[in-house]
């Protein structure tokens, strides 16, 4: 049963590793405007733009919604082995589509984000949520600096693979483990063992490609927000066209999301935007939200064709136990009713 999100819960301590990011930028307000998340820190990984544009939009975000202080701390500049590759054609070339933040005034930490990863699930164990919508570069090297991290976690959430569905990088590769497909086998083999209720959680593109974002719903959740006048994407509309909205969170919302609505407009994909981060957070608060398989799951590292593929085992063939639980089904329609009632309101709040 998908439960009430208004219902009073108790809060959930949260490592966010990103790589901001359209779709992590709206996944970072879900986390903003719930009540139950307790984000402790914020760590940034390259990936959609590099690594210190990351952490200037996490710090810009934070700022723009005078969010509480939280650590945003620079981790890996690269991947373990390959070279890096972004996609500023995606995300824009702040990685914010349309939107310009004003600079942030807050500082970076001192600290590198395995640091941060290793230290604070140390001195927590087994109660933080580790969410991960970015390649996993920087969990994979704290793991290497601290082999136990995995045992020391609650749970993790990974927005990243695909399985049953054709990929998005590659014929069969999903965007964050294309970029570092050797971190993503190292977190996948060190989350082996673990009992069915601490297995990662995996947010794949077979179910995060049905997370549809479309003009009606920013227009509803502007409307819910209090902004004027009513917020109006179309597809008839010039290319770059940017928001007037009175609302602040609105507007640098809508101005990112109109990037990546064209984005997959140009690509024969509708003029939408699949919100596959988001969706991630709003499983790492609320589990019941989606619908799970266990399997097992490896990545592909050899092969010429496939390199970066995440393959599942759903029948036990190579002997070894699962190691995660995949996202199988959803409401998509629960999914963006959640959505707007939170960001709406908190959209209204911050102005």
């Amino acid at each position: 049963m998908i439960s009430d999100p208004s219902a009073p819960t108790d809060t959930i301590p949260l490592i966010v590793d990103v790589d901001t990011g359209i779709d992590d930028s709206l996944a970072l307000l879900y986390l903003m405007a719930s009540p139950e998340a307790d984000i402790l820190a914020i760590t940034c990984t390259a990936g959609n733009v590099p690594a210190r544009q990351v952490a200037t939009n996490n710090l810009a975000w934070l700022d723009l919604c005078a969010y509480r202080d939280v650590e945003v701390a620079i981790g890996a500049e690269v991947p373990i082995v390959q070279p890096l590759m972004t996609t500023e054609e995606t995300h824009g070339p702040q990685g914010i589509g349309y939107a310009e933040l004003p600079a942030p005034n807050r500082p970076l930490s001192t600290r590198h984000a395995t640091a941060v990863w290793c230290s604070l699930a140390r001195s927590r164990p087994g109660e933080i949520t580790g969410l991960v919508t970015g390649p996993l570069t920087n969990l994979a090297l704290a793991i290497k600096l601290d082999p136990e991290l995995p045992r020391l976690l609650k749970r993790l959430v990974v927005m990243g693979g695909a399985f049953n569905h054709a990929g998005n990088t590659r014929p069969t590769t999903e965007w964050n483990i294309a970029v570092d497909p050797d971190a993503a086998k190292i977190v996948f083999d060190a989350f082996s063992g673990l009992p069915a209720d601490r297995r990662p959680i995996i947010c794949a593109l077979d179910v995060t490609e049905r997370i549809e974002m479309t003009p009606e719903h920013v227009a509803e959740l502007a409307r819910v927000a209090g902004s004027v006048p009513a917020e109006v994407i179309s597809r008839e509309d010039p290319a770059g066209t940017r928001s007037s909205a009175s609302n602040r969170v609105v507007r640098h919302l809508s101005d990112a999301v109109r990037f990546y609505m064209e984005f997959h407009a140009s690509h024969d994909q509708g003029f939408l935007a699949h919100m596959h981060d988001p969706f991630a957070a709003a499983v790492a608060l609320d589990a019941s939200l989606a619908e799970f398989m266990a399997a097992t799951v490896d990545v592909e590292i050899d092969g010429t064709l496939t390199r970066g593929q995440t393959v599942a085992d759903w029948r036990g063939m190579w002997g070894r136990p699962p190691n995660v639980d995949v996202v199988i089904n959803t409401d998509p329609a629960e999914f963006f009713r959640r959505l707007i009632d939170r960001v709406g309101p908190y959209a209204r709040a911050v102005g």
